[in-house]
């Protein structure tokens, strides 16, 4: 019976001493263990670590310059809407974005659907994290523009480019929220410059094609050049899973600049217009016609008291189908504006985003076989559907 308690005393006393020796001893003669392989070979660890790390590259050293440059001017836009849920009780839902900050007075340029709603308040929060409220200055729904401000001190504005001589191949950066992830750079290039359509269905022109990652969360944000400078305004993306597929689209920033003059003298768009109703022509539907030319915009219809009207120009008045679409023939075939060649509706629009109204521009048109060049003075948009 001693005999047994003395075993089982010796294995408890050798346990502890075990115990005490490998949490005090064993650390310090690490360097002395051997790892064994599945083999019962060992061989010692040793580890190959670099004297210093490694200069930036060149192309390293612009990705963070630009970034250090930017971050301070992003913002992160937070929209909230009251919403009334099945039971009509009210419900707040939020929404976030992007955006950048234009001035030191406080101007902060995003998209119009980040804010499009906000019933209960925008806040920008600011890369030092600090929240200020926001108010609308003015929102631009067809370009998908709205100017925002917030009183705030040492603002760190952004720098504008000129988007109008962009090329295929150049290296654009896109900084941004995605998904809340606030102050994320992307890299890539420019993949297309094109004409597409915005939510509401109408035509940005000129507009950049990247394949820097854009996510929900980015839209409002902006796309740079490799100085750091903004080119476009993130809006965009092409997926089927409403995440990054390659295929994102930024505004021109040169689209913008033609209307924060009015956002900020007007709170609101003074959107040029022609002051037509308007269908396009092709060479198939003008020898039909018996037009002089075979391409240009028809003038079906001007709207009474708009710049074409006031102008002279004329509408049709004969009515037609091409298919089972109504126009009306007879009017004049506007070819050229300001000598550039009209093809469509979308040429004019791209022109209009050059202007302003009150502006004074020449319309090249067809009347019969007669060419003639009219002056007209840009009205607003809402006197017309071009």
């Amino acid at each position: 019976m001693v005999s047994t308690h003395f075993r089982r005393l010796l294995l408890v006393l050798v346990l502890v001493g075990g115990f005490w020796y490998v949490t005090t001893h064993l650390p310090s003669r690490l360097d002395h263990l051997s790892l064994v392989g599945a083999r019962g070979s060992s061989s010692p660890l040793e580890l190959t670590e670099a004297e210093a790390a490694p200069a930036y590259n060149a192309e390293e050293q612009n990705n963070i310059a630009v970034y250090k440059k930017v971050t301070a001017s992003v913002v992160n836009i937070t929209s909230t809407t009251l919403v009334y849920n099945f039971f009509y009780g009210a419900v707040p839902q939020q929404g976030q974005g992007s955006g950048f900050i234009l001035d030191k007075a406080g101007h902060v340029l995003t998209n119009y659907h980040v804010i499009q709603g906000a019933n209960r308040g925008i806040k920008v929060q600011l890369s030092n994290k600090l929240t200020y409220s926001a108010r609308v200055i003015g929102a631009d729904r067809v370009h998908d523009l709205a100017l925002l401000q917030i009183d705030a001190p040492n603002l760190q504005p952004v720098t504008l480019s000129d988007s109008s001589n962009l090329a295929v191949g150049q290296e654009v950066y896109a900084i941004g929220n995605p998904f809340g992830l606030s102050g994320t750079m992307t890299h890539g290039i420019i993949s297309s410059i094109r004409s597409i359509r915005s939510a509401d269905g109408a035509p940005i022109e000129d507009a950049i094609q990247t394949d820097a990652a854009i996510n929900p969360g980015n839209s409002g944000g902006p796309l740079l050049n490799s100085h750091g400078e903004v080119i476009g305004i993130n809006t965009m993306i092409l997926s089927n899973a409403d995440q990054n597929a390659g295929i994102g689209f930024a505004i021109p920033i040169n689209t913008a600049k033609a209307v924060l003059g009015d956002l900020t003298r007007y709170g609101r768009v003074r959107r040029p217009s022609l002051g037509i109703v308007s269908y396009a022509i092709g060479p198939d539907l003008a020898e039909q016609m018996g037009l002089s030319a075979d391409y240009g915009v028809l003038i079906q219809k001007v709207i009474p008291g708009g710049a074409a009207d006031r102008a002279g120009l004329r509408g049709g008045n004969e009515q037609a189908y091409v298919g089972n679409t109504p126009i009306v023939l007879g009017g004049d075939l506007i070819v050229a504006i300001d000598g550039q060649q009209v093809t469509d509706p979308q040429d004019i629009s791209a022109i209009m985003d050059k202007h302003q109204a009150g502006d004074t521009i020449s319309v090249s048109i067809l009347r019969g076989k007669r060419q003639m060049t009219i002056k007209l003075i840009l009205g607003e948009a809402q006197e017309a559907n071009t």
